[in-house]
């Protein structure tokens, strides 16, 4: 017979709550409890129109309204969590109390450790209620190493918080590849159906065992003399239909004079110029090409197939903080310095144009009027419709923001996420966690989305031996 689980009393540091206010509901039958330091900390951060800023009164709110609905005499001996209709939505498990820090609590931190700031006066809390219950695990969990660090060194058991993390390990996440085995057509091969539509497209029904672990838009490819490349169309239960992927390698199949290096960027084309594709996620290093691939696409469906009004091009500003109000001139004027790499992408694809100077700048001054910049600070509430969006260094932006952004999408929109997951900057963020190892993951089922993760960089040989040695 199984033993029962021991029952735990979650200490709760504030970066928890700012990181993701749903936290409060995500922890199954164990209860909480809330330092009265951090409630002084939500308070502080209230303000702003930042991520944060945001959380943390979407906090502040979750606990009201479980004070609100809670008998004094209740607030105590702890409010129930399942009170909000709210909690059963996130985690028909969550059954636990939520309890409040209302008096002052005696523990004895070492000398080293002051008790007046807001990290060492949550260690004092989590010391004495593990004094105070014997009878319970108290486990504190926070984001922040150095918190961790410290109430190990103390003795207590420190936990980050994982609630929402999307995979155990970022070396599971989905490559949006496959290789297929030598013996592939001998396996697979036996009932196989071949047939062209109107547009010259070549399909092809396969059955076999490795039917089963194929992902809608997935590229499959052999790597010896034949060159077999393919993306997965349909898939039911024993059969998938697949269709012969486009080379984008030659010369006279250029995309806006950008022709695909290798095998991953073939795909990456196929994909993106894919107009039953809505979604596309490109993960690579730096120098792998990810924007100058959306770029060179975008181009191609904006001012020669004219699918799309115009391309929307935005990203995170990580270094100076999320308000650009302190730059001059107008909104695109203020995201130009975060733009490098789109103005750095813009001059390569305009230099493919033969002619004068002047011939030249005009084509500049057409593909700028084509190519708008936005900033992701006033994206809330926004629809757009034709538009191709594409998402820089999406790795720094959280589930919540990544969901906010995706469903600004209108009808014929295209949507390329772009990023790489060893570049995050965002406090409290890691690969497991970031919003786009979680969008990977929730569309590799959608047949309306594609992924690829590019490999090679094609930069230079500079820029190659600087990204392996360095």
């Amino acid at each position: 017979m199984t033993p029962p689980q021991e029952k735990k009393l979650f200490v709760l540091d504030t970066n928890v709550l700012m990181h993701d206010p749903a936290s409060l509901f995500r922890f199954q039958e164990h209860d909480l409890y809330i330092p009265m330091i951090v409630l002084e900390e939500l308070d502080h951060s209230k303000k702003g129109l930042s991520e944060v800023a945001r959380n943390a009164r979407q906090a502040s709110r979750f606990l009201d309204e479980l004070i609100h609905q809670a008998d004094s005499d209740l607030i105590s001996s702890g409010i129930a969590l399942n009170r909000l209709d709210y909690a059963s939505r996130i985690d028909e498990q969550c059954s636990g109390r939520l309890f409040f820090q209302a008096r002052r609590m005696d523990s004895v931190l070492p000398a080293s450790l002051p008790g007046d700031l807001p990290d060492n006066s949550i260690l004092a809390t989590t010391l004495a209620l593990a004094k105070e219950r014997p009878d319970s695990l108290v486990v504190l969990v926070s984001k922040d190493i150095n918190m961790r660090i410290k109430a190990s060194l103390l003795g207590i058991r420190a936990e980050d918080y994982h609630s929402d993390q999307v995979l155990d390990d970022i070396n599971l996440l989905y490559s949006g590849a496959q290789e297929l085995p030598a013996d592939f057509w001998e396996t697979h091969g036996s009932r196989m159906e071949s047939w062209h539509d109107q547009r010259g497209r070549t399909f092809y029904r396969v059955t076999g065992p490795l039917v089963k672990d194929w992902y809608p838009n997935q590229f499959l490819y052999m790597p010896d003399e034949s060159g077999f490349e393919a993306l997965v169309r349909t898939r039911d239960e024993g059969s998938a239909v697949i269709e012969l992927a486009r080379d984008f390698r030659t010369p006279q199949h250029a995309v806006w004079g950008i022709q695909a290096r290798n095998r991953e960027q073939n795909f990456a084309f196929n994909v993106l110029l894919d107009p039953e594709i809505d979604f596309v996620t490109l993960l690579g290093t730096a120098g792998t090409g990810k924007t100058l691939l959306a770029l060179a696409a975008g181009l191609a469906q904006t001012l020669e197939a004219k699918r799309y009004r115009e391309i929307i091009m935005t990203r995170e500003t990580i270094p100076l903080g999320e308000d650009i109000g302190f730059l001059p001139g107008t909104e695109e004027e203020k995201m130009t310095p975060w733009m490098g790499a789109l103005l750095d992408n813009l001059e390569l694809l305009s230099n493919h144009d033969e002619g004068s100077g002047w011939e030249r700048a005009a084509t500049n001054t057409l593909l700028l009027s084509r190519v708008k910049v936005r900033s992701l600070n006033f994206m809330r509430g926004r629809t757009f419709l034709n538009r191709y969006i594409i998402l820089d260094e999406a790795q720094n932006l959280t589930s919540k923001q990544m969901k906010t952004l995706i469903t600004r999408a209108g009808p014929g929109s295209k949507i390329v996420c772009l990023g790489n997951i060893g570049q995050i900057d965002t406090p409290y963020l890691t690969g497991t966690t970031s919003g786009l190892t979680y969008v990977v993951d929730r569309f590799k089922h959608w047949p309306h989305a594609a992924h690829i993760t590019l490999k090679r960089g094609e930069r230079s040989r500079l820029a190659d031996f600087a990204a392996e040695a360095l």
